[in-house]
């Protein structure tokens, strides 16, 4: 029976930075997630096949979120959260669903997102606790569900041509309401001690 394997495509230029200098990050994903990845340089595309020593095939799903986070430019150490911490998540948002081909309409949408000097960009990622990466057509983003969830929904919002000022009570609100469940969980915690 041939083993579980998954395709992936990604931008050409991005292959360099997954295979990594000597091919180290490339070795670390096998390594981690005991898969293997054969990559077509030349085409961006990576089939990434479970090894015989892994145990659960479930780190074939790991292995093609990571591929895909370094894809859409994150660096390896940002995609390498996905690996470390199980409740990770990768996500992205594809403009071109939302805008078509509109190259202009693509560019003045990311402008809103990155915002003056890095501005809205920045407090997406400082208020959901995330990180964000904006890449060719994509914005990638890596964090908790509900991490994600909440830059998503910020994004999205920016996209319905919501003000900023909106998305950034909005993004307010919802830090808040995040503390507010981790001081509940510390405190239930606190009790059982």
């Amino acid at each position: 029976m041939p083993s579980p394997r998954l395709f992936v495509r990604i931008p050409g230029e991005r292959i360099g930075v997954l295979v990594g200098p000597e091919g180290r990050v490339k070795k670390y994903i096998e390594k981690k997630l005991m898969v293997n990845l054969q990559v077509e340089s030349d085409a961006g595309g990576v089939t990434i096949f479970v090894s015989e020593q892994a145990s659960d095939p479930s780190t074939l799903f790991t292995a093609k979120n990571v591929v895909s986070a370094i894809g859409r430019g994150f660096s390896p150490d940002q995609a390498f959260r996905l690996i470390r911490n199980d409740d990770e998540i990768f996500d992205y948002i594809d403009l071109r669903v939302v805008f078509g081909r509109s190259e202009s309409d693509m560019r003045r949408m990311k402008g809103r997102i990155i915002g003056s000097n890095g501005k809205t960009r920045r407090l997406i990622e400082e208020l959901s606790e995330s990180s964000m990466v904006i890449y060719g057509h994509t914005i990638g983003i890596i964090g908790s569900f509900e991490q994600v969830d909440i830059a998503r929904n910020a994004i999205q919002m920016i996209l319905n041509g919501s003000q900023h000022i909106t998305v950034y009570k909005f993004l307010q609100r919802k830090r808040s309401d995040m503390k507010k469940q981790k001081l509940i969980l510390w405190e239930n915690t606190k009790d059982l001690k």
